[in-house]
């Protein structure tokens, strides 16, 4: 018998009652085990997925997502995600698509727009215009399209375009470009 608990560093296991003197029906006692905080399950995480579409899944039409999605499988029409939107590795989405944040690794042909922010991830492709707020594109991601960033609501008002010349189109007699400004419509 070992004292203060010296068998666990050893690896030997204390026997029981049960057990003859050979050790023959060995049963081992019950311990604690202690769990590290990354291995504790978290309950009801308001992160979790909510609805997922797995890889050889096949959905054409408009979906409308009111928690957290990810999406392997192919998509064609429109998704509109009220929450998080993760478009996974194997996805493959022909669609418009809304989201409030929307990430992406797969490859998306068709519009986005994100109400608070973008994130595209090698190996992710998208081929459409963007609309967000907020936009991060990592290496290796491939992005054919046209973005426009700022507050979505207000992105469809005119805005003033400011025309910058090179020196030598300058009007000589003040240092103002000849043209300011014009409407974008």
């Amino acid at each position: 018998m070992a004292l203060f608990g010296k068998e666990r560093e050893r690896g030997e296991r204390p026997a029981t009652a049960g057990a003859d003197a050979t050790g023959s029906s060995f049963t081992p006692a019950p311990r604690e085990v202690e769990m590290t905080e990354r291995e504790v399950p978290k309950a009801a995480d308001a992160s979790a997925t909510s609805a997922f579409l797995g890889k050889g899944s096949r959905v054409t039409g408009k979906l409308v997502f009111e928690g957290t999605v990810r999406l392997e499988g192919q998509v064609e029409g429109e998704i509109t995600a009220q929450d998080t939107l993760v478009i996974g590795e194997t996805a493959v989405v022909n669609a418009q698509i809304n989201g409030t944040s929307i990430v992406v690794h797969g490859t998306i042909k068709g519009d986005v727009t994100a109400r608070k922010r973008l994130e595209i991830h090698a190996p992710g492709k998208v081929y459409g215009n963007i609309s967000v707020p907020s936009l991060v594109i990592h290496e290796g991601v491939v992005f054919e399209g046209q973005c426009t960033m700022g507050d979505v609501r207000t992105a469809e008002k005119d805005r003033k375009v400011t025309l910058v010349f090179p020196q030598s189109d300058r009007d000589e007699t003040s240092d103002a470009p000849r043209a300011v400004a014009e409407s974008a419509k």
